[in-house]
């Protein structure tokens, strides 16, 4: 059986479910950045809250577009942090007020996003899902 866009829908179901993962790390990983970038302090100030505000708008974009390609293979995507907390790899960080601490910690939220990026290219290549292997090659390149 496939789905409306031509998915076998037992490998849709699985794209899904594994796009799940990855919305939930977005969120976590968004969360992060906007409390480092209203809570850093010192010299690097400047030139961090800058960038995390750089990496939080491009992190909410991406939210969108997987929680979209969700739907698109009929999955529904979840929006509940509950939800995110029970399956995201990315853990939660409080109180970052050090650059060089928050630097540490988004290079590794990088990490996890990417590793599961790679997971689910080749899940969607697997089932010949096209758009999903193109959203995840830009967000991996």
């Amino acid at each position: 059986m496939k789905n409306l866009i031509g998915i076998d829908k037992n490998k849709a179901q699985e794209l899904s479910n594994n796009l799940n993962e990855l919305l939930a790390d977005y969120q976590l990983y968004y969360q992060n950045l906007r409390g480092m970038h209203w809570n850093i302090k010192g010299r690097e100030f400047f030139e961090l809250h800058v960038k995390f505000e750089e990496y939080y708008d491009d992190a909410v974009i991406k939210i969108d577009e997987i929680a979209e390609r969700i739907l698109t293979l009929e999955g529904e995507p979840l929006h509940s942090f509950t939800d995110y907390l029970k399956i995201s790899k990315i853990s939660e960080s409080k109180n970052i007020t050090n650059g060089v601490e928050g630097i540490k910690i988004i290079i590794s939220n990088f990490q996890v996003l990417i590793s599961k990026e790679r997971e689910i290219l080749e899940l969607a290549a697997d089932a010949s899902d096209e758009g999903t292997v193109s959203i995840m090659s830009d967000y991996i390149s």
